[in-house]
Protein backbone atom coordinates (compact mmCIF):
# COMPACT_ATOMS: atom_id res chain seq x y z
CA UNK A 1 0.00 0.00 0.00
CA UNK A 2 1.29 3.39 -0.92
CA UNK A 3 -1.20 5.40 0.44
CA UNK A 4 -2.04 9.84 0.63
CA UNK A 5 -3.51 11.27 3.76
CA UNK A 6 -5.80 13.68 2.77
CA UNK A 7 -7.69 15.68 5.41
CA UNK A 8 -11.51 17.53 4.87
CA UNK A 9 -13.04 20.52 4.89
CA UNK A 10 -15.52 23.15 5.89
CA UNK A 11 -19.11 21.54 5.64
CA UNK A 12 -17.73 17.82 7.05
CA UNK A 13 -18.98 18.33 10.70
CA UNK A 14 -21.83 16.75 12.60
CA UNK A 15 -22.13 16.64 16.55
CA UNK A 16 -20.78 13.88 18.15
CA UNK A 17 -17.85 13.81 16.02
CA UNK A 18 -14.86 12.44 17.31
CA UNK A 19 -17.12 11.20 20.88
CA UNK A 20 -16.67 7.31 19.95
CA UNK A 21 -13.30 7.63 18.91
CA UNK A 22 -12.04 9.52 22.12
CA UNK A 23 -13.48 6.93 24.35
CA UNK A 24 -11.69 4.25 22.97
CA UNK A 25 -8.49 5.62 22.20
CA UNK A 26 -6.08 7.36 24.62
CA UNK A 27 -4.14 8.53 21.28
CA UNK A 28 -6.88 10.83 20.29
CA UNK A 29 -8.45 11.63 23.99
CA UNK A 30 -5.20 13.30 24.50
CA UNK A 31 -5.21 15.50 20.84
CA UNK A 32 -8.43 16.82 21.81
CA UNK A 33 -8.03 17.49 24.90
CA UNK A 34 -4.10 19.70 23.91
CA UNK A 35 -6.74 21.57 22.04
CA UNK A 36 -9.52 22.47 24.76
CA UNK A 37 -5.95 23.66 26.93
CA UNK A 38 -5.21 25.86 24.34
CA UNK A 39 -8.27 27.61 22.91
CA UNK A 40 -9.93 28.94 25.74
CA UNK A 41 -13.10 26.54 25.06
CA UNK A 42 -13.86 23.07 24.64
CA UNK A 43 -13.49 22.28 21.27
CA UNK A 44 -14.60 18.06 23.17
CA UNK A 45 -17.51 19.60 24.33
CA UNK A 46 -18.54 21.48 21.09
CA UNK A 47 -17.81 18.46 18.95
CA UNK A 48 -19.39 16.28 21.08
CA UNK A 49 -22.51 17.89 22.00
CA UNK A 50 -22.76 20.67 19.73
CA UNK A 51 -25.25 22.41 19.06
CA UNK A 52 -24.88 22.18 15.10
CA UNK A 53 -25.43 25.87 14.84
CA UNK A 54 -22.71 26.44 17.16
CA UNK A 55 -20.35 24.13 15.17
CA UNK A 56 -21.27 25.45 11.88
CA UNK A 57 -19.73 28.78 12.22
CA UNK A 58 -16.82 29.04 11.33
CA UNK A 59 -14.71 30.11 14.60
CA UNK A 60 -15.99 27.06 16.18
CA UNK A 61 -16.15 24.42 13.31
CA UNK A 62 -12.50 24.98 11.75
CA UNK A 63 -10.43 24.33 14.65
CA UNK A 64 -12.95 21.65 15.41
CA UNK A 65 -12.33 19.97 12.41
CA UNK A 66 -8.66 20.34 12.05
CA UNK A 67 -8.46 18.60 15.77
CA UNK A 68 -10.88 16.05 15.12
CA UNK A 69 -9.13 15.07 12.01
CA UNK A 70 -5.68 15.19 13.57
CA UNK A 71 -7.74 12.78 16.65
CA UNK A 72 -8.45 10.43 13.88
CA UNK A 73 -4.73 10.22 12.50
CA UNK A 74 -3.49 10.05 16.20
CA UNK A 75 -5.49 6.83 16.88
CA UNK A 76 -4.88 5.59 13.27
CA UNK A 77 -0.85 5.97 13.98
CA UNK A 78 -1.09 4.08 17.40
CA UNK A 79 -2.94 1.16 15.54
CA UNK A 80 -1.28 1.31 12.12
CA UNK A 81 2.29 2.72 12.97
CA UNK A 82 3.32 0.76 9.33
CA UNK A 83 1.23 2.99 7.26
CA UNK A 84 3.39 6.30 6.08
CA UNK A 85 2.15 8.17 3.14
CA UNK A 86 4.10 9.21 0.41
CA UNK A 87 2.33 12.61 0.38
CA UNK A 88 -0.41 14.38 1.81
CA UNK A 89 -2.98 17.29 0.97
CA UNK A 90 -6.28 18.71 2.59
CA UNK A 91 -8.87 20.28 1.25
CA UNK A 92 -8.95 24.33 2.42
CA UNK A 93 -8.42 24.09 6.47
CA UNK A 94 -7.38 20.43 5.43
CA UNK A 95 -4.74 22.06 4.68
CA UNK A 96 -3.54 22.36 8.07
CA UNK A 97 -3.69 18.91 9.12
CA UNK A 98 -2.10 17.96 5.96
CA UNK A 99 1.24 20.27 6.75
CA UNK A 100 0.93 18.86 10.31
CA UNK A 101 0.61 15.50 9.52
CA UNK A 102 4.06 16.21 6.98
CA UNK A 103 5.85 17.99 10.34
CA UNK A 104 5.56 21.28 8.67
CA UNK A 105 3.61 22.52 11.64
CA UNK A 106 3.13 21.75 14.76
CA UNK A 107 -0.07 20.47 16.44
CA UNK A 108 -0.15 23.96 18.18
CA UNK A 109 0.91 26.03 15.89
CA UNK A 110 -1.84 24.90 13.06
CA UNK A 111 -4.18 25.08 15.72
CA UNK A 112 -3.84 28.88 16.82
CA UNK A 113 -3.60 29.85 13.19
CA UNK A 114 -6.40 28.04 12.28
CA UNK A 115 -8.30 29.72 14.94
CA UNK A 116 -7.30 33.37 13.58
CA UNK A 117 -8.08 32.31 10.16
CA UNK A 118 -11.49 30.88 11.02
CA UNK A 119 -11.91 34.77 13.08
CA UNK A 120 -10.80 36.99 10.39
CA UNK A 121 -13.14 34.68 7.37
CA UNK A 122 -15.81 35.18 9.97
CA UNK A 123 -15.30 38.60 9.79
CA UNK A 124 -15.12 38.85 5.87
CA UNK A 125 -18.37 37.04 5.92
CA UNK A 126 -20.55 39.35 8.42
CA UNK A 127 -18.94 42.58 6.27
CA UNK A 128 -20.75 41.08 2.60
CA UNK A 129 -23.63 39.34 1.12
CA UNK A 130 -21.63 36.19 -0.23
CA UNK A 131 -23.20 33.39 -1.92
CA UNK A 132 -21.70 29.73 -3.57
CA UNK A 133 -23.08 27.51 -5.84
CA UNK A 134 -21.68 24.18 -7.14
CA UNK A 135 -21.78 23.75 -10.88
CA UNK A 136 -22.11 20.05 -12.42
CA UNK A 137 -21.46 18.79 -15.34
CA UNK A 138 -19.87 22.17 -16.73
CA UNK A 139 -17.22 22.88 -19.12
CA UNK A 140 -14.57 24.90 -17.12
CA UNK A 141 -13.67 27.12 -19.73
CA UNK A 142 -16.99 28.31 -19.93
CA UNK A 143 -17.52 28.59 -16.33
CA UNK A 144 -14.54 30.53 -15.89
CA UNK A 145 -15.01 33.05 -19.03
CA UNK A 146 -19.26 33.51 -17.40
CA UNK A 147 -17.54 34.11 -13.81
CA UNK A 148 -15.45 36.50 -15.25
CA UNK A 149 -17.77 38.55 -17.19
CA UNK A 150 -20.11 38.40 -13.54
CA UNK A 151 -17.57 39.61 -11.21
CA UNK A 152 -17.38 36.27 -9.18
CA UNK A 153 -14.62 34.00 -9.34
CA UNK A 154 -14.34 30.00 -9.17
CA UNK A 155 -13.86 28.99 -5.88
CA UNK A 156 -13.01 24.77 -6.02
CA UNK A 157 -12.34 22.63 -8.85
CA UNK A 158 -12.87 19.46 -6.91
CA UNK A 159 -13.04 17.03 -9.54
CA UNK A 160 -14.24 16.46 -13.03
CA UNK A 161 -17.52 17.58 -13.74
CA UNK A 162 -17.64 19.18 -10.26
CA UNK A 163 -17.01 22.65 -9.94
CA UNK A 164 -17.86 25.41 -7.18
CA UNK A 165 -17.93 29.34 -7.88
CA UNK A 166 -18.04 32.07 -5.25
CA UNK A 167 -18.80 35.75 -5.16
CA UNK A 168 -21.41 38.72 -4.12
CA UNK A 169 -24.81 36.65 -3.71
CA UNK A 170 -26.44 38.96 -6.43
CA UNK A 171 -23.52 38.41 -9.14
CA UNK A 172 -23.59 34.32 -8.02
CA UNK A 173 -27.64 34.46 -8.85
CA UNK A 174 -26.63 36.45 -12.42
CA UNK A 175 -23.77 33.77 -13.23
CA UNK A 176 -25.94 30.71 -12.67
CA UNK A 177 -28.84 32.19 -14.86
CA UNK A 178 -25.96 32.90 -17.64
CA UNK A 179 -24.06 29.20 -17.11
CA UNK A 180 -28.05 27.76 -17.71
CA UNK A 181 -28.57 29.56 -20.46
CA UNK A 182 -24.94 27.87 -21.50
CA UNK A 183 -26.57 24.62 -21.22
CA UNK A 184 -25.14 24.07 -17.39
CA UNK A 185 -28.83 23.13 -15.88
CA UNK A 186 -27.58 21.35 -12.53
CA UNK A 187 -26.37 23.91 -10.59
CA UNK A 188 -27.25 23.79 -6.79
CA UNK A 189 -26.84 26.86 -4.73
CA UNK A 190 -25.11 26.28 -1.49
CA UNK A 191 -26.61 27.26 1.86
CA UNK A 192 -23.06 28.95 3.28
CA UNK A 193 -21.71 31.53 5.47
CA UNK A 194 -20.01 33.73 2.94
CA UNK A 195 -17.85 33.89 -0.59
CA UNK A 196 -15.62 31.45 0.36
CA UNK A 197 -12.33 31.39 -1.70
CA UNK A 198 -13.34 34.17 -3.64
CA UNK A 199 -11.97 37.70 -4.03
CA UNK A 200 -14.35 38.80 -0.78
CA UNK A 201 -12.37 36.73 1.42
CA UNK A 202 -9.44 39.09 0.19
CA UNK A 203 -9.61 41.00 3.96
CA UNK A 204 -9.11 37.63 5.53
CA UNK A 205 -6.32 36.45 4.10
CA UNK A 206 -4.47 40.20 4.34
CA UNK A 207 -4.56 39.42 7.94
CA UNK A 208 -3.60 36.08 7.94
CA UNK A 209 -0.27 36.95 6.62
CA UNK A 210 1.46 38.61 9.61
CA UNK A 211 0.36 35.38 11.60
CA UNK A 212 1.91 33.18 9.32
CA UNK A 213 4.73 35.17 9.50
CA UNK A 214 5.26 34.29 12.96
CA UNK A 215 4.84 30.79 12.81
CA UNK A 216 7.95 28.12 12.31
CA UNK A 217 7.05 25.80 9.33
CA UNK A 218 9.59 23.02 9.10
CA UNK A 219 11.07 20.88 6.11
CA UNK A 220 7.91 18.62 5.16
CA UNK A 221 9.28 14.64 5.54
CA UNK A 222 7.07 13.41 3.00
CA UNK A 223 4.96 14.78 -0.74
CA UNK A 224 2.97 18.14 0.04
CA UNK A 225 0.45 19.19 -1.87
CA UNK A 226 -1.64 22.80 -1.97
CA UNK A 227 -4.54 23.89 -3.20
CA UNK A 228 -3.87 27.38 -5.31
CA UNK A 229 -1.14 25.81 -7.32
CA UNK A 230 -2.90 22.39 -7.16
CA UNK A 231 0.33 20.76 -6.97
CA UNK A 232 3.80 19.94 -4.91
CA UNK A 233 4.83 22.38 -3.03
CA UNK A 234 8.72 21.50 -1.28
CA UNK A 235 9.58 25.06 0.07
CA UNK A 236 8.37 25.74 3.67
CA UNK A 237 8.21 29.57 2.62
CA UNK A 238 6.03 28.49 -0.78
CA UNK A 239 4.10 26.56 1.84
CA UNK A 240 3.25 29.74 3.76
CA UNK A 241 2.49 31.96 1.05
CA UNK A 242 0.27 29.45 -0.16
CA UNK A 243 -1.88 29.08 2.65
CA UNK A 244 -2.43 33.20 2.68
CA UNK A 245 -2.99 33.33 -1.18
CA UNK A 246 -5.84 30.27 -0.66
CA UNK A 247 -8.21 32.05 1.50
CA UNK A 248 -9.20 33.94 -1.49
CA UNK A 249 -8.32 31.80 -3.87
CA UNK A 250 -9.39 28.82 -5.81
CA UNK A 251 -8.79 25.64 -4.50
CA UNK A 252 -7.35 23.14 -6.57
CA UNK A 253 -8.18 19.75 -5.73
CA UNK A 254 -8.56 17.98 -8.35
CA UNK A 255 -4.64 18.73 -9.25
CA UNK A 256 -3.47 17.91 -5.73
CA UNK A 257 -4.89 14.55 -5.77
CA UNK A 258 -3.82 13.72 -10.07
CA UNK A 259 -0.08 15.22 -8.13
CA UNK A 260 -0.42 12.74 -5.55
CA UNK A 261 -1.11 10.00 -7.93
CA UNK A 262 1.78 10.92 -9.96
CA UNK A 263 3.84 10.65 -6.66
CA UNK A 264 2.80 6.67 -6.41
CA UNK A 265 -0.46 6.71 -4.42
CA UNK A 266 -2.64 4.00 -5.02
CA UNK A 267 -4.59 4.44 -2.29
CA UNK A 268 -6.05 7.59 -0.39
CA UNK A 269 -6.82 8.02 3.04
CA UNK A 270 -9.48 10.42 4.66
CA UNK A 271 -8.87 11.57 8.02
CA UNK A 272 -11.87 13.89 9.37
CA UNK A 273 -15.70 13.59 9.75
CA UNK A 274 -17.54 12.81 6.48
CA UNK A 275 -16.47 11.06 3.07
CA UNK A 276 -16.60 14.30 0.78
CA UNK A 277 -13.01 13.64 -0.41
CA UNK A 278 -12.87 9.77 -0.66
CA UNK A 279 -16.46 10.39 -2.60
CA UNK A 280 -13.99 13.05 -4.87
CA UNK A 281 -11.32 10.51 -5.61
CA UNK A 282 -13.93 8.21 -6.94
CA UNK A 283 -14.75 10.62 -9.78
CA UNK A 284 -11.48 11.50 -9.99
CA UNK A 285 -10.03 7.86 -10.04
CA UNK A 286 -12.24 5.50 -9.48
CA UNK A 287 -8.82 2.69 -9.35
CA UNK A 288 -6.97 4.33 -6.58
CA UNK A 289 -8.44 2.38 -3.38
CA UNK A 290 -10.43 4.65 -0.98
CA UNK A 291 -10.45 4.62 3.16
CA UNK A 292 -12.24 7.21 5.69
CA UNK A 293 -10.87 7.17 9.03
CA UNK A 294 -13.63 9.53 11.11
CA UNK A 295 -14.68 6.72 13.50
CA UNK A 296 -14.26 4.14 15.48
CA UNK A 297 -15.85 1.54 13.25
CA UNK A 298 -13.77 3.13 10.60
CA UNK A 299 -10.76 2.41 12.31
CA UNK A 300 -11.45 -0.93 13.32
CA UNK A 301 -12.86 -2.13 9.83
CA UNK A 302 -9.43 -0.93 8.22
CA UNK A 303 -7.61 -3.05 6.99
CA UNK A 304 -3.71 -2.81 5.42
Amino acid sequence: MKAAFIFSGQGAQFVGMGKELCDASAEAKAVFERADALLGWSVSDVCFNGPIEKLTESTYCQPSIYTMSMACLSAFRAKFPEVTPVGVGGLSLGEYAALECAGVLTFEDGLRVLAQRAKFMDEACRATVGGMASVLGGDNAIIEEVCAACGVDVANYNSPGQTVISGEKDKVGVAITELQAKGMKKIIPLTVAGAFHSRLMAPAGEKLAPVLAETSFSTPNCIVTQNVVGGVVTSPDEMRQSLVTQVAGSVRWEGCVRALIAAGADTVIEFGPGAVLTGLMKRTDPAIARFNIGSLADLEAFQI
